[in-house]
């Protein structure tokens, strides 16, 4: 089975989420799954976000957001936070109705994450043009918290779920 999957797919990738803020108390969630530390020092990742999404809006107002490494119980939020838009779903409220949300910082963040990353997304070096699908921006870790034990949420987790076939 595993060698008819193309190469990028035989790794198990975690999934990730990420809460951001357009800087005025409007917050949105978004899946993830491209983002990869890549600098030790200073400490850095690399993010993909889809274009078209709220997160992405919000990244362009306020440059700051956080990286939740999700737990792999937290497949439930997957069609909620990846597969619906923020433009025509208010995923905050949906979360904060079922008590799953807590303030770190200047931000929204879910409860039972294992881990959140704040990253301050840096001025895209790149040429401004516009990849297939996702922008990609480079970004700073300011500060983080390591918040619950657990078995970090992967591709292979969503896949056995079947919310995703890849």
């Amino acid at each position: 089975m595993t060698l008819r999957k193309k190469p990028w797919n035989r790794i198990d990738l975690p999934v990730y989420s990420i809460s951001s803020t357009d800087g005025n108390g409007n917050y949105n969630m978004h899946i993830i799954t491209y983002a990869s530390q890549i600098s030790m020092q200073p400490k850095q990742f690399v993010c993909g976000i889809y274009y078209g999404t709220k997160t992405l809006e919000n990244i362009g107002l306020y440059n700051k957001f956080v990286l939740q490494i999700l737990a792999k119980e937290q497949y439930v939020l997957v069609n909620m936070l990846g597969k619906k838009s923020g433009n025509s779903t208010n995923k905050m409220a949906y979360l904060q109705k079922r008590g799953l949300l807590i303030a770190w910082k200047n931000y929204q963040v879910l409860k039972d994450a294992l881990a959140v990353v704040e990253l301050e997304a840096l001025p895209v070096i790149l040429p401004d043009t516009k990849t297939p699908d996702h922008k990609i921006f480079l970004c700073n870790v300011l500060d983080y918290k390591n918040m619950n034990e657990g078995t970090p949420l992967t591709l292979d987790v969503l896949r056995e779920q079947k919310i995703i076939r890849i």
